[in-house]
């Protein structure tokens, strides 16, 4: 199990791989982003996207299911998110590829409310067979400590005193 203290900045952690079929694809679209270029290869041809695509919200949730399967999917209180910064889709996701995803460790802090807790911000990177990004996103996830903090660490020095 990962704590808080076990992430430092510059850490990165790499998942599995998973080929997109396209039977997933549209069935995933079908039920929650029924837009044709994500259900109708004939009239996805002639869209924007010149094909079939996923749907940006597929890659983000299997680029989840990826990062779960990660080191940093074993973090002793899971991978609780917190705020989304940044998110993109720069290259679409279609039938046929290989998605896997990077995460990398941005910043660390303890939280000032919940002394057992701090926060993390990471950056993950999902790319394609290609090595394309198919997805970035930059959030903050919570991360339990191992123990609370001393008080005597986080109290100020006491200041010196002149006679």
């Amino acid at each position: 199990m990962l704590y808080f203290e076990d992430l430092q900045p510059g850490q990165l952690f790499h998942s599995p791989s998973h080929t997109l079929g396209e039977e997933e694809l549209t069935g995933f679209a079908r039920q929650y982003d029924p837009q044709y270029f994500h259900t109708d290869p004939q009239r996805a041809a002639d869209s924007l996207f010149g094909g079939l695509a996923a749907s940006g919200w597929q890659t983000s949730s299997l680029s989840m299911r990826l990062v779960t399967q990660t080191e940093l999917g074993k973090m002793v209180n899971g991978l609780i998110g917190m705020q989304i910064d940044k998110m993109r889709w720069p290259q679409p996701t279609r039938a046929g590829d290989t998605l896997r995803v990077s995460v990398e460790i941005l910043d660390k802090r303890r939280s000032g409310s919940q002394p057992g807790f701090g926060v993390v911000k990471v950056r993950w990177t999902t790319r394609n067979q290609r090595d394309e990004v198919a997805m970035q996103l930059e959030c903050s996830i919570w991360a339990q400590c191992r123990a609370l903090p001393r008080q005597d660490q986080d109290a100020p020095a006491p200041a010196a005193q002149t006679a």
